[in-house]
């Protein structure tokens, strides 16, 4: 039986760019390898931890929405545990309401980045100074 879940998870802050792209490669490696269908993927970005983590303050987080079997998030989970980049992850089977609002965030983010490249900004003329001195 196919269910859809849903992972985040944190990675250190000391990766460079490109060590956080090899990390991010590695999972959905380990999603198709086992055949998990990735629906939808996210990079949050850095951000800051809520509280500290292994004496870290902040870190990368990155989302993925996928449809799969239970067998393959024990597998996901244990990678996770496995590497050492990785300081917290968090996986939850998603019901059919988590889904549709999975769906909506998306296509309103899908929205937004459509008006944003339609509103291109335009050059701002400088402000001329005021001051009457």
């Amino acid at each position: 039986m196919l269910n859809h879940y849903e992972t985040v998870f944190i990675m250190t802050p000391v990766l460079s760019e490109e060590q956080m792209k090899e990390t991010v490669k590695k999972f959905e490696k380990v999603l198709l390898d086992k055949g998990a269908e990735i629906v939808h993927q996210e990079n949050w970005g850095l951000r800051k931890l809520e509280y500290p983590i292994a004496k870290k303050t902040s870190g990368f987080y990155h989302l993925f929405e996928f449809v799969a079997e239970g067998s393959v998030v024990k597998d996901l989970e244990l990678q996770y545990r496995r590497d050492e980049k990785v300081m917290r992850y968090l996986t939850v089977s998603m019901d059919k309401h988590a889904i549709a609002y999975a769906e909506k965030r998306r296509n309103l983010r899908k929205e937004r980045a459509a008006a944003e490249t339609e509103a291109a900004p335009v050059a701002e003329q400088p402000a001329e100074n005021t001051n009457n001195e």
